[in-house]
């Protein structure tokens, strides 16, 4: 079939057994799009829990379906088993609008108004206590805000596991070296959707963090957790760009808007019990990296290089191509707080000393360029954090300083400019009581 002619996407069914999640998917009356979650060493689900485990495959499975909708993205959406209530639904179209909408923007299209969630369903009575234990379930990305997460927690001596979504040697190796107990999930997309990729369906970027997020919600009930504690910053929630007056967020999943509607949702439909919030949310990527300038025990392993994401080796070049975004804005957010030495030892280069990088670092400043597709910090504290290399003499003569200090400096408001209000945490947050001493232990 041809994907952009579909009319109607069929959430189909989904069922659980023996650890194996499985969520099914279709485009008008075609072949079937069968996705599979796996969670290893699973027990059952007890008894008490198994209407929220219900309420958590469910959500998953409207949410998963994101990765087979956007290869065709048809007008009509029918769920088998009947409209939503109005909460789910709105959940969903605002995850769907706006968690798709880089994917929309890099297509050319315009996704507003074409989509709409069956809506009209019965509201279910008010999730109840679970009774979950008290222990948190802490996603690792490989790259430092998790890392930072992870350690504000066991400052605090608070219960948690590292657990990723797929495999990966290099998140594999943070997580041993967080020392705390590990959890595999490996999600299986359907062989299919590959098929429809070469008979042409529309591609581009889709919300994972929202998917994984419901993953995580499922293993929650699963095998007992009261809270899952992301590590997404607050500028995850600043726009990418403006696209004919619709907002573009590469990490909209990432964002508090959506971590507030998942939190609410979670807590009405699932369990009242059950927290989902990041602990970093206060927090600017520059404060985030002042925090992770002292975990030294991980600057061997840690890597938030995309693009070289799946090579670990024993050099410190390895884990960073040293040419992509994200390696740049780490580079750069790192630097007002390492000695210049052992920066350089991480990256095993002097991103700033290269003038062939400087498209890559005007991106990030917002200079001539917009914020890159990528997640990383806002323009705003990359050109703080610039400045404050510009008043160093370690740091001044480097390429890309002396270009920003005599060519983009004079073009901005000094004022504007300071690192220490970076620094500062918001009082913006969903971090359960039990885990904000966490909070202060990040900011210290």
């Amino acid at each position: 079939m041809q994907p952009r002619l579909a009319q109607v996407f069929r959430f189909v069914r989904c069922s659980y057994a023996d650890g194996v999640a499985e969520l099914v998917y279709a485009f008008d009356e075609g072949e079937e799009l069968v996705e599979r979650i796996r969670f290893p060493q699973a027990p059952s689900v007890p008894a008490q829990h198994a209407a929220a485990f219900d309420a958590a495959l469910k959500l998953l499975h409207l949410i998963a379906g994101v990765s087979y909708y956007k290869a065709g993205i048809p007008p009509k959406i029918e769920v088998a088993t009947g409209p939503l209530d109005d909460a789910t639904a709105e959940l969903l179209d605002q995850l769907y609008l706006h968690g798709l909408a880089e994917f929309a923007y890099r297509n050319g299209l315009d996704l507003r108004g074409r989509m709409a969630f069956p809506r009209g369903g019965a509201a279910p009575s008010v999730a109840r206590a679970a009774g979950l234990p008290k222990r948190t379930l802490v996603p690792i990305g490989g790259g430092k805000d998790s890392l930072v997460a992870v350690e504000a927690i066991k400052a605090i001596g608070g219960e948690a596991t590292a657990v990723w979504v797929g495999n990966s040697a290099l998140i594999a190796a943070c997580a041993e070296r967080t020392g705390l107990p590990a959890l595999n999930i490996q999600r299986e997309l359907a062989p299919a959707l590959f098929e429809l990729n070469r008979l042409g369906a529309w591609n581009g970027h889709i919300p994972v963090t929202a998917v994984n997020s419901a993953i995580l919600a499922l293993a929650a009930i699963l095998y007992g957790y009261d809270s899952i504690t992301f590590a997404n910053e607050r500028s995850a929630s600043a726009a990418t760009l403006e696209y004919e007056g619709q907002q573009v967020n590469h990490q909209w999943s990432k964002g508090y808007a959506f971590e507030q509607l998942l939190g609410d949702w979670l807590h009405t439909h699932v369990a009242s019990d059950l927290d989902y919030c990041s602990l970093l949310r206060p927090f600017s990527e520059l404060a985030i990296t002042r925090a992770f300038a002292k975990l030294t025990l991980y600057f061997d392993v840690f890597s938030s290089c995309n693009r070289n994401f799946r090579l670990l080796g024993p050099r410190p070049a390895d884990r960073w191509c040293g040419q992509c975004p994200k390696c740049h804005f780490v580079f750069l957010a790192l630097a007002p707080f390492l000695p210049k030495p052992r920066l350089l030892s991480i990256f095993g280069r002097n991103l700033l000393d290269d003038e062939s990088q400087a498209a890559g670092f005007d991106a990030l400043l917002e200079y001539q360029d917009h914020k890159p597709f990528e997640c990383v910090g806002e323009g705003a504290e990359a050109r703080a954090a610039m400045y404050a290399l510009s008043q160093r003499p370690e740091w001044q003569e480097d390429a890309l300083v002396a270009r920003f200090r005599d060519e983009i400096l004079p073009r901005l408001d000094p004022t504007q400019l300071a690192l220490e209000p970076w620094l500062e945490p918001s009082a913006e947050h969903r971090v359960p009581q039990r885990l904000q001493a966490a909070l202060k232990a990040i900011g210290a």
